[in-house]
């Protein structure tokens, strides 16, 4: 059973797992995505869809209820409401032949940039393909559900919301966050990457992908240009056109992105591992970065997304630590550090944009989003229990990169040219042959039960001619990395692929040489 519903969508918006899921299925319904008397997946199986536990799917199937959205029929399961169960009705007040529905609604140019910007970068994921196997996917996405310590996590959160109660100041719930919170992240930020900064400097934001989009739409207009790295986060190819500027991507090399007198308002880099490649920016490039922005009287967003998992080198200074001019923000992150559903991210302003940035955010949130959440992790920093968890996690991780990188060199190398890394918790690799093998091999893979994060992705222009991969290993067992690798490598041989790239220097040959090749082997 096939579902899908705008669920990451509403996830960045909301920030919370059972009221994203809510919203998401609640507008599929409402625009006739889902239609009446369909009947939905199970908890057990949406929790596995969305990777959610089956307590958030119940609290957002009960509220849909509760609104008469859905029903439930003992024995048979939750349908859409309005028709009997597996009817296939048009949608109440839809018309029948959806020429309304088509010409869509009259969007601001905002809105109209928004979507253009959403649907080129948007690529829905493809179904996996069903195999007598287990799926192992590469694809990245933080630390996955296992190594998280939930209970202690839970127990922290609870006692929060005990201490909330009806006699809490209203002074204290300000949008900027939990004062707490800001002054332990001021503190480890001083202690252990050299930004002296203060919590009055610090905005709490519900992960950084809301400071990116905060500060797109205060410092950006139509007519403006932001320079962005390529590769790059795709989030803030989005942000930028949403608000109406040009992006100009600046390829990345193998000391990340390479300086230019850019006629720009602003630059996204991340130059402690820049993403998804890991360059770390060379110092002579940092200090060129900071003396354009000095020239332009520009600003420059420095996206720390990962630092905290760094397993060998010398710790790299951020951008913030060598800025005297306050033309860098700094934004970070505990979406990876925890896990990807703990929304919390936060922005380092200079003096000059505090105000602003504060009030773009009440515009949002006029009051902060997730505070027994904010409290529970100032807590969790002060007892030491988050350093003990980070402790925990880089020697686990360094282990899994460790197998992930001598894998790739015993079964793939001559597929695979893995970028070096000293840190973070995927590996980017180049493809050495060429696009039609690639696009053979994933498809190949696909029916193994195999995926992988696609370089292409992350291409600043939304497409890239190069064909690269990125592994994402945190939330993966070792014997889960190393099956995944065999079932790689054997595609790989059923196709030719592996043989022709060893005897031949990746040289592609014709369909006869394939099999021949693939023949030779066991």
């Amino acid at each position: 059973m096939t579902f899908q519903v705008p669920y990451g969508t509403r996830l960045a918006a909301c920030g919370s797992k059972h009221l994203a899921l809510y919203q998401a299925i609640r507008d599929s319904i409402v625009g006739g995505a889902l239609p009446r008397g369909e009947r939905l997946p199970s908890t057990r199986r949406l929790a596995d869809l969305y990777g959610l536990s089956r307590g958030s799917v119940s609290v957002a199937y009960e509220m849909l209820a509760a609104e008469g959205f859905v029903r439930s029929v003992v024995g048979q399961g939750t349908f859409v409401a309005g028709g009997a169960p597996g009817t296939d009705a048009q949608p109440a007040g839809g018309p029948a032949d959806g020429s309304a529905a088509d010409a869509g609604p009259a969007l601001s140019a905002w809105g109209r940039r928004l979507m253009e910007a959403g649907a080129q970068a948007g690529r829905a994921a493809a179904a996996p393909t069903r195999t007598e196997k287990a799926p192992i996917s590469f694809v990245p996405r933080g630390m996955g559900e296992r190594w998280f310590p939930w209970m202690e996590w839970k127990s922290s959160v609870a006692a929060q919301w005990r201490r909330l109660g009806p006699d809490e100041a209203d002074e204290r719930l300000v949008t900027e966050g939990s004062r707490e919170l800001r002054r332990a992240i001021a503190g480890r930020l001083g202690r252990e990457r050299g930004i002296a900064c203060s919590a009055e400097d610090i905005v709490i934001t519900g992960g950084s992908m809301q400071a990116i989009a905060l500060l797109s739409q205060l410092l950006l207009e139509e007519g403006d240009t932001a320079v962005s790295e390529d590769p790059c986060y795709p989030g803030i190819r989005r942000a930028v056109l949403a608000s109406g500027a040009a992006l100009l991507p600046e390829p990345v090399d193998r000391q990340g992105i390479v300086p230019r007198d850019w006629q720009a308002r602003m630059l996204f880099v991340t130059p402690t591992r820049q993403f998804p490649t890991g360059a770390v920016l060379t110092f002579e490039r940092r200090l060129a970065l900071l003396q354009w922005a000095s020239r332009q009287g520009a600003w420059i967003v420095e996206d720390d997304y990962d630092s905290d998992f760094r397993w060998g080198g010398r710790p790299i200074e951020p951008l913030k630590s060598l800025d005297r001019e306050e033309r860098v923000i700094y934004v970070g992150s505990f979406s990876r550090s925890m896990r990807q559903e703990i929304r919390i991210g936060y922005a380092v302003l200079p003096r000059l944009l505090r105000e602003p940035f504060i009030r773009a955010k009440q515009l949002y949130d006029p009051y902060p989003e997730g505070i027994a959440e904010q409290r529970a992790l100032a807590g969790w920093m002060a007892s030491g229990g988050y350093d003990r968890h980070l402790r925990r996690m880089r020697r686990l991780f360094h282990k899994r990169q460790e197998r992930l990188r001598a894998g790739l060199a015993e079964e793939l190398s001559p597929l695979f040219e893995v970028y070096p890394a000293d840190a973070g918790l995927m590996l980017y690799a180049r493809w050495k042959a060429g696009p039609e093998a690639y696009d053979r091999l994933r498809g190949q893979c696909r029916a193994a039960g195999i995926s992988w994060g696609d370089g292409a992705e992350y291409a600043a222009e939304g497409t890239s001619s190069e064909r690269s991969v990125v592994f994402g290993f945190a939330h993966l067992a070792e014997p889960e990395i190393a099956e995944g690798l065999r079932r790689i490598r054997r595609a790989a041989e059923a196709l030719g692929l592996h043989c022709k790239a060893q005897e031949m220097g990746i040289a592609e040959r014709g369909s006869e040489d394939d099999a021949s090749c693939s023949a030779g082997r066991v």
